[in-house]
């Protein structure tokens, strides 16, 4: 059976770039089977934008953040397949038919995700996602050339959940999944995409990889982690901790990845105080890790901040 993906699109003032985000939805080589946009409280022209689409299914709401608004979509959604793209960011032209092709061969995928591209606000490519970081890197290489690779195996899971490679966009999920796991974390404003995901990976066993671009993820100079990093960082680090207390029993290589990724942002934050000479908060962020993960490590980061 061909999957049928709803395309939710989130948006918040984004007139500026909605209408090259809904373009990108619909120049797909495999037809979305309908594109839902969710007006978070925007006070500029998103709607009106939005409007312009015949093909655009709008749903408004008070501004209520990121996480509600994706979870509405999926709400209202009738496709069987989710995928989700934020206003400003684009999905590539074989973006869902990479996916769907591979679903309709092989339905017992969990979820699927791939490789994106970041690019700066004037289009200009800075990098490519697997390639940045570990997880991916390795899948690149089991995948030896080949655009399609499976992650299985306990040690890519836990470095998928520590450092994962493919954002937001790039994942297709079962609706039905989806919504029995809650969708998105409500009250986080940072990491709410790791959250979920985590999740998402502790209920499952096989994971479809395309290892080539399905989107644009845009970096920007202005955005609120570079705006207040240290605010940010704390709350990578709350959203974070919410995840480890519900990963009890979670199987271990999703433990494990989620213990890397909050020690990981305990360090971050520490650097992020330190920078701005706040030392003593810094040590303070970053202590918690030798209780978390007891171990040389954990001491090597702790003495790292100490020495600055």
């Amino acid at each position: 059976m061909s999957p049928r993906f709803s395309v939710v699109i989130p948006a918040f003032n984004a007139a500026a770039t909605l209408a090259h985000a809904i373009e990108s939805v619909r120049a797909q080589s495999w037809p979305a089977h309908e594109i839902i946009v969710v007006d978070d409280g925007s006070t500029d022209a998103t709607a009106e934008v939005a409007r312009r689409f015949a093909d655009v299914r709008l749903i408004r709401q008070a501004n209520s953040g990121v996480s509600v608004a994706r979870n509405a979509g999926a709400a209202a959604a009738s496709g069987d397949w989710l995928a989700f793209l934020d206003a400003d960011d684009s999905f590539a032209p074989d973006r869902l038919r990479l996916h769907a092709e591979w679903i309709a061969e092989d339905p017992t995928f969990d979820f699927l995700t791939g490789d994106y591209e970041y690019r700066d606000a004037a289009g200009t490519l800075l990098g490519t996602s697997m390639v940045q970081h570990v997880a991916g890197r390795a899948m690149l290489a089991k995948a030896g050339g080949a655009t399609r690779v499976v992650m299985d195996r306990p040690d890519e899971i836990a470095a998928f959940v520590a450092d994962h490679f493919g954002d937001t966009h790039t994942l297709s999920v079962p609706r039905t999944r989806f919504i029995e796991l809650g969708g998105y974390p409500t009250g986080f404003k940072v990491c709410e995409d790791v959250h979920f995901l985590a999740r998402l990976v502790a209920h499952g066993h096989r994971i479809g990889v395309i290892c080539q671009s399905l989107g644009v993820y845009v970096i920007h100079g202005a955005s609120a982690t570079r705006r207040d990093p240290v605010a940010a960082q704390r709350e990578n680090v709350r959203t974070l901790i919410d995840l480890s207390r519900r990963a009890v029993r979670f199987p271990a290589p999703v433990r494990q990845g989620i213990a890397q990724r909050l020690a990981s942002a305990r360090y971050n934050l520490a650097c992020a105080l330190s920078r701005q000479g706040e030392h003593g908060a810094a040590i303070r962020a970053v202590a918690p890790s030798l209780h978390e993960r007891p171990g040389w490590q954990s001491v090597r980061t702790l003495l790292s901040i100490l020495k600055g």
